[in-house]
């Protein structure tokens, strides 16, 4: 009663016939084949290799479709009902391509696996709930080549992509990352860290007052934020550098800038000013090691260069902080 409050205009997957079963087994298989030849169109750009995977997939789904509706025809004649996942109480649904794109390889394989094992499951619980003879062999083989279809993306992998183009593709993913996410963010978080030291330790030793202190710190990281997070959208639509989305970078570079900020800002919400002070210039040690390590191993910045370089910019501002404050 309640299911039915809840969930109007859905059937309970009991309460199917076995032409309805036959009916939602041939849709799924329809949408499958189309979720595959998507991947595989949304991946031939940059990965061809890969989108061979996904037709192959396709092409199977289509097999398993045709034998349904050749069972069909035998047992109910033509017209086929439509029945679709959407109109079952709890049967698995698929999320459309377009909203995962960009397509990663890896998530794309595992989603293709979590696929066919829900697959497997639906025939398998179909199985139970058929008495035909006929409806129940197909039903069965069918859970059985789902079964060993959980592995065919995998199997596939191996025969369109062979290890050495396997590792270019990670290889530019790897890049494209970067790129995107890691080097906007970098100079986010390093902007962030550094340019806001100056302001925020000139206000400390200039007023001494931890509350004043912390609305500098809170404004100067919000400032600097947004301030980055534009400049990143604006300088690159990312067609021609190849950086990727623009909202992306400048996300990360905005928020990274702001959490960079942010870190020594929020020591000043206690109230005793040296002990506020103290946590602060830690939690500043801490930034300058997370971007050092950063620097190391995404950009492949030796670590003691990448060490000098984030200490000598840190305490020159720093210093510059202190003097102007004490001034």
């Amino acid at each position: 009663m309640f299911s039915r409050f809840f969930t109007p205009g859905k059937r309970k997957f009991q309460d199917l016939s076995e032409q309805e079963i036959l009916a939602l087994a041939i849709s799924s298989e329809e949408d499958d084949a189309r979720i595959y030849l998507a991947y595989a169109e949304g991946l031939r750009a940059d990965y061809p290799d890969s989108a061979k995977v996904f037709e192959d997939m396709a092409d199977e789904e289509g097999s398993h479709r045709k034998w349904l509706i050749d069972l069909h025809k035998k047992r109910f004649g033509e017209t086929i009902p439509l029945v679709r996942r959407t109109y079952i109480q709890g049967y698995f649904q698929r999320k459309p391509d377009w909203l995962i794109r960009p397509l990663n390889i890896e998530k794309t394989r595992k989603m293709a696996e979590e696929m066919e094992a829900q697959a497997q499951g639906f025939y398998l619980a179909a199985v139970e709930q058929c008495t035909d003879a006929d409806t129940r062999k197909l039903l069965g083989d069918l859970a059985e080549a789902e079964a060993n279809h959980a592995s065919l993306a995998h199997k596939l992998g191996l025969k369109h992509v062979p290890e050495t183009v396997a590792e270019m593709e990670a290889a530019k993913e790897h890049r494209q990352f970067i790129l995107t996410f890691v080097q906007p963010g970098l100079a986010g978080l390093m902007d962030g860290s550094v340019s806001t030291l100056a302001p925020i330790f000139a206000a400390a030793f200039a007023t001494g007052d931890t509350w004043q202190t912390f609305l500098v710190g809170l404004s100067a990281s919000i400032g600097a934020g947004i301030s980055m997070g534009f400049t990143e959208v604006a300088s690159d639509d990312g067609k021609l550098s190849g950086r990727g989305s623009p909202i992306k970078r400048g996300f990360a570079a905005g928020i990274m800038t702001t959490l960079g900020g942010l870190g020594h800002a929020l020591p000043y919400l206690i109230t005793d000013f040296w002990q506020a002070t103290s946590i602060a210039i830690v939690v500043v040690f801490i930034e300058l090691w997370l971007i050092t390590w950063i620097q190391h191993k995404y950009m492949e910045t030796p670590w003691l260069r990448a060490s000098f370089q984030v200490a000598l910019g840190g305490a020159l501002v720093f210093a510059a902080g202190v003097l102007i404050g004490n001034a």
